[in-house]
């Protein structure tokens, strides 16, 4: 028989086609948008690279215009001019020069310092009050005129960058000048830019030049900057900005960089990727969480419907097919806590009350058939009667006084249990004693015939209906011993399990063929009708209302050649009839 889903399974199939489609469309979209989100967000991380970079470009060239305004400046031209001339107030003239350099410094949003250095005099004035007036200057070094890092001593390792301007402008060193404009500015102004840069946009952004320095913001994680820098030399030149993955520490990162046209390095950024996928990672896991509790909740409401709805249906199914195939004693044992309760309810009502209906009519056709075999008896012992004293008044014309008086004794013990008819359950003893009555007259009648009855000593007490035993008896003597000229024997015999009694009934007559054995049987299991005798019928059918299901009468073929009749009861079983406890009388 071919496997059905139940409800159950066909409705969650239907959520999994259905969950099926979202998802995959789902895994193409989201793979489509991160795409999309992740080449903006680091377009994006890029050009707010740039633009920072620019700012800092803006900055550093407007430093760098600091000394050519310088050397553009009358009053510092006519400094330079007349600070030999011995009618010029050269001490006056350096105050001055030293407020103009000062105010210049502190008009530039970076804290810087502006230097005039006149080799010819040996004299230098600058906006720092430590620098000015110095006599220790580098006059022999090369003119840095392009922005040249430096560690100044007395910096406190704070780098700064420099940039000088000299006259004329194709002197190479310091003391081949005639002035040298400087400005210098520190590394810490780069710093806080970072700083804030970093704050706004939760980056970590740093410096680093061809020669592999480093200039970092203040809170810069060194061990991922390190490994960062190292990666970027090992690329050997760089173009002026771009943006390469690296894997540190197991974790990916998007490096982005930016060339300064101003000062020649390198400013880097760098994000982890999971953290720019982040948004798309929480919405992404949002989704299936959000899916997975649908499929839970759905799973669950299937369940329910299944708990509530499919069991109490197949309940009631399996107990509709318990009843087609006749066994009225089905019920159902289920609480579905619903309302399949008033259903459940009303189908046991129902079932019980067709049962009750049931067993009354079948009893009723027993009592029926019973009143039938009675009448049929009646009409059959005058019959047998008058065999029976034809032989006694033979015998006794020719003086045979023993037949007559076995005949006689046989003749009334047989009358005697027969003709009490108000007792329907008797132990197996009684119906022994009846049978071998009857055998002892048939044997007096046919001489040829034998029998046996080897029944166990603890079967005797087992509670029969009456007369159970003696129509099969009959039969075998009609239909099998009288029918076959050397049919002789019949045999009684007893058997015991652990839940059975089977007494069986054989003789060695004529028997039956295969088609007349499959024609009884079918008989025997058939509804009642008019056109079935009353004798096997009935035994069959005695025996299954008064001991239930495995009990009745059933027929194969005997081993002697005859036919073996088989009775079949529960062991230990009281019957269904106010007689059972009676004892048999004598």
């Amino acid at each position: 028989m071919p496997y059905k889903l139940n409800i159950f399974s066909k409705i969650l199939i239907m959520l999994i086609l259905l969950l099926i489609p979202i998802v995959l469309l789902y895994s193409y979209t989201n793979r489509i948008t991160n795409n999309v989100v992740q080449d903006q967000i680091q377009s994006s991380n890029l050009n707010q690279l740039s633009f920072f970079m620019h700012q800092l470009d803006a900055d550093v060239e407007r430093l760098a215009m600091s000394p050519v305004i310088l050397g553009s400046d009358p009053y510092m031209r006519e400094y330079i001019n007349r600070s030999d001339s011995p009618d010029y107030d050269v001490l006056k003239e350096q105050s001055r020069m030293i407020q103009k350099l000062s105010l210049q410094s502190v008009s530039s949003g970076w804290v810087n310092e502006l230097t005039v250095a006149i080799p010819k005099g040996k004299q230098v004035l600058s906006s720092s009050i430590f620098v000015n007036g110095t006599d220790v200057w580098p006059w022999h070094r090369a003119i840095q005129r392009t922005w040249t890092y430096e560690i100044r001593e007395g910096d406190k390792g704070i780098g700064s960058f420099i940039r000088e301007i000299s006259e004329p402008i194709r002197a190479q060193t310091v003391d081949q000048a005639n002035v040298l404009y400087q400005v210098r500015f520190s590394v810490q102004n780069m710093v806080n830019l970072m700083d804030v840069y970093k704050q706004d946009k939760r980056s970590d952004p740093f410096l680093v030049d061809g020669r592999n320095a480093l200039i970092v913001n203040s809170s810069s994680n060194q061990q991922i900057t390190n490994a960062i820098r190292e990666q970027l030399a090992l690329d050997g030149d760089l173009p002026s900005s771009g943006q390469v993955q690296f894997e540190i520490d197991r974790q990916q990162y998007l490096i982005s960089y930016v060339k300064s046209t101003q000062l020649g390095w390198y400013l880097v950024d760098y994000v982890p990727v999971e953290k720019i996928l982040s948004p798309i990672t929480m919405t992404r896991k949002l989704f299936y969480t959000t899916i997975g509790l649908l499929l839970v909740m759905s799973v669950l409401a299937s369940f329910m419907l299944y708990r509530n709805v499919q069991i109490p249906i197949g309940k009631m199914m399996q107990s509709v097919q318990k009843v087609k195939r006749g066994d009225l004693s089905a019920r159902i044992h289920y609480k579905a806590k619903n309302e399949f309760d008033f259903l459940i309810q009303r189908f046991n009502e129902m079932a019980e009350q067709i049962q009750v209906l049931v067993e009354d009519v079948y009893a009723e056709k027993i009592r029926s058939r019973e009143a039938t075999l009675k009448q049929l008896q009646s009409q059959i012992h005058p019959h047998f009667l008058y065999n029976s004293l034809f032989f006694i008044i033979n015998s006794a014309e020719m003086e045979d006084k023993e037949s007559v008086v076995a005949m006689a004794q046989n003749l009334a013990e047989f009358y005697r249990y027969t003709t009490r008819v108000e007792k329907q359950a008797v132990k197996l003893s009684d119906e022994l004693d009846l049978v071998g009555h009857y055998l002892n007259i048939q044997h007096l009648r046919i001489h040829r015939l034998k029998y046996d009855i080897s029944v166990p000593a603890n079967m005797l007490d087992e509670w029969v209906p009456r007369l159970i035993l003696q129509p099969l008896v009959e039969n075998a003597i009609l239909h099998g011993i009288e029918r076959s000229v050397e049919g002789d024997l019949i045999t009684i015999t007893g058997e015991q399990d652990e839940n059975w009694n089977r007494v069986i009934v054989e003789d060695n007559g004529a028997g039956l063929n295969e088609a007349g054995l499959a024609r009884l049987l079918e008989q025997l299991h058939s509804p009642m009708s008019d056109d079935i005798g009353c004798g096997t019928w009935n035994v069959h059918h005695r025996l299954y209302y008064q001991f239930g299901e495995g009990s009745g009468l059933t027929f194969y073929p005997g081993e002697k050649g005859g036919l073996k009749a088989v009775l079949t009861w529960k062991r230990g079983a009281q019957m269904n009839l106010p007689e059972a406890g009676g004892e048999s009388k004598r």
